[in-house]
């Protein structure tokens, strides 16, 4: 069973920057598939950023550029930068041993989940 912890969400004025972690835990990670969602007020959960076995890495169209994903044995990271109002959301980590291929930033592809970290921009 893996366990997932996130931390390092705040508050951020909007063109700022900001680094989130999730540390992983109960399993060897290593070859898991990871991604970041996010879920703002009123809104829907959408895929943000994810990273499969290796160094492939997926991004939402609204983060490309702006966001960047990484990981370091058992912790993923996603680092944002010129953070506007509306990347204002809870922000979780996800992991699964196996992802169908596209399907990267589909919530229903991971089994485990954290119970997220909430980052605010404010303009």
């Amino acid at each position: 069973q893996v366990q997932l912890v996130e931390s390092g969400g705040g508050s951020v004025q909007a063109g700022g920057s900001l680094t989130i972690s999730c540390a992983a835990s109960g399993a060897p990670t290593n070859y898991y598939y990871r991604a970041w969602f996010r879920q703002a007020p009123g809104k829907e959960r959408e895929g943000v950023a994810a990273i499969d076995r290796g160094v492939n890495t997926d991004y939402a169209d609204s983060v490309k550029g702006r966001f960047t994903i990484s990981k370091d044995n058992a912790n993923l990271y996603l680092r944002m930068d010129n953070l506007k109002a509306e990347d204002t959301a809870m922000y979780y980590c996800a992991a699964d041993r196996a992802v169908g291929r596209h399907r990267s930033l589909d919530g229903t592809s991971y089994t485990y989940w954290g119970l997220g970290t909430e980052v605010t921009v404010s303009s």
